[in-house]
């Protein structure tokens, strides 16, 4: 498990840290934001978050298609740039119109930023090195859900002490119910966008110019086509089916995570963690699927990664407390596992630059569950939570039995030479 060298893989890798600390934070803020500011029903927060995701997702492919042309450093510095600085705008408007809709429109419009940078930063860190690439793009992941891990706690927790908890007061002097209304305070977060700054200057720097790119972009095209396993329509369907199932309960589930968890009786510090516990659960996996997938390949340990969750996203309905948190990291362990072997599963059987292969899959993977977010909040409003994460229990066992038809993506061994004088045959033929 040798680290990658290049600082290139260490500057996207910081990126994708910090964007998706802020990608996690959506579904907490949402649910803050309709438990505070403005009153949403369940479709109308999986209304949002689908939005948002589905939004980042579509634009993937097409930023995917500009950073094989370009190298995509501004994509990828100004991609986080804009998503931070639409988010706080996102805040600012939420605090003073609380309007739902002029709320979702700049939160909608930041995921675009998401969109641009993620293509960019799978493809360098894929190709920054000529090592097979899972193991690699397995800590270029584990860095994004580690910032999904820590968005919504350190969101939760500034929103929390942020809060004025006028309804403790009201409680306790029902005279006063009607006339003082919760508020919340939103200048913490606004200010933590600063932290993308490093980030957004070192990706500006060092990601190679449009020039640099073009000079090298003949030979690693020549060098990718022994690369590509044209295994034909067959096996793109079966991912694109395996992304589709999967996509309910990562990361579709993740998104009501907060909103199960406030029925309760959850804080926003306690439902910001154990949305937490999911994404860092996945990120550490991440890596030694990553690794172990380039020496035994990804089939059997994408399917391994299905079956294992669906105990625990089933626990998620009955569990409250401790027991909850470790369902939560168990799911998040076993179903975030796999991203990134669908991802290096894809530019395997993709004939494309790994910039298109990168934005087609991700694209895939977050528009997806960007509908399967949407689908959890309308059939929720309807059953109810607790019975739709039972559902995703077996849809999950159901990804893992699809995903063995997948590619057979195992390395050849080479066989061994035979000593000198040895027979070429068994003494059994």
């Amino acid at each position: 498990m040798a680290l990658p060298r290049k600082p290139l893989f260490w500057v996207v890798t910081l990126g994708h840290l910090t964007i998706d600390l802020f990608n996690g934070s959506i579904p907490v803020l949402v649910t803050f934001l309709a438990a505070h500011l403005i009153p949403m029903s369940n479709t109308e927060i999986g209304l949002a978050v689908s939005a948002y995701q589905l939004t980042g997702a579509l634009s993937q492919p097409f930023a995917g298609w500009l950073a094989d042309r370009n190298g995509g450093r501004w994509l990828g510095a100004g991609g986080l740039a804009w998503t931070v600085s639409l988010l706080c705008l996102t805040l600012v408007i939420a605090a003073t119109t609380r309007s739902y809709a002029l709320t979702v429109i700049p939160m909608v419009l930041a995921a675009a930023g998401s969109g641009a940078f993620h293509p960019v930063g799978t493809m360098h860190a894929a190709d920054c090195e000529r090592t097979p690439a899972t193991g690699r793009l397995s800590i270029f992941f584990f860095a994004g859900q580690t910032g999904g891990g820590l968005g919504p706690a350190i969101t939760g927790f500034l929103l929390d002490r942020a809060a004025t908890h006028n309804e403790i007061f009201v409680r306790a002097f029902p005279a006063f119910s009607g006339l003082i209304t919760e508020r919340a305070v939103i200048t913490p977060l606004i200010a933590a966008g600063l932290i993308a700054l490093p980030a957004v200057l070192l990706m500006g720097i060092i990601i190679p110019s449009a020039a640099h790119h073009a000079s090298t972009h003949t030979e690693r095209q020549i060098s990718r086509k022994a690369e590509h396993q044209r295994v034909g329509r067959t096996a793109i369907i079966i991912l694109i089916a395996v992304i589709g199932l999967r996509s309910f309960v990562n990361p579709g589930s993740v998104s009501f995570l907060p909103r199960l968890f406030q029925s309760r009786g959850w804080s926003p510090t306690e439902y910001g963690l154990i949305a937490s516990a999911y994404w860092i659960g996945g990120g550490i996996t991440g890596i030694f699927f990553g690794y172990l997938a380039d020496r035994y390949g990804s089939r059997l340990l994408i399917a391994l990664s299905m079956l294992l969750s669906a105990p625990a996203v089933f626990g998620l309905s009955l569990f409250d407390g401790a027991p909850a948190f470790l369902m939560a990291l168990a799911t998040g362990a076993f179903s975030g596992g796999s991203h990134s072997l669908l991802v290096g599963m894809a530019h395997r059987i993709m004939p494309a630059g790994k910039g298109l292969a990168s934005g087609a899959t991700l694209g895939m993977i977050f528009g997806a569950g960007a509908l399967g977010v949407l689908i959890i909040g309308s059939v929720s409003d309807r059953i109810g939570l607790i019975s739709v994460f039972q559902m995703i229990a077996g849809i999950t066992v159901l990804t893992g039995f699809i995903a063995l038809l997948l590619p057979d993506d195992r390395p050849q061994r080479q066989p061994e030479p035979l000593a000198e004088g040895a027979p070429a045959y068994s003494s059994g033929d």
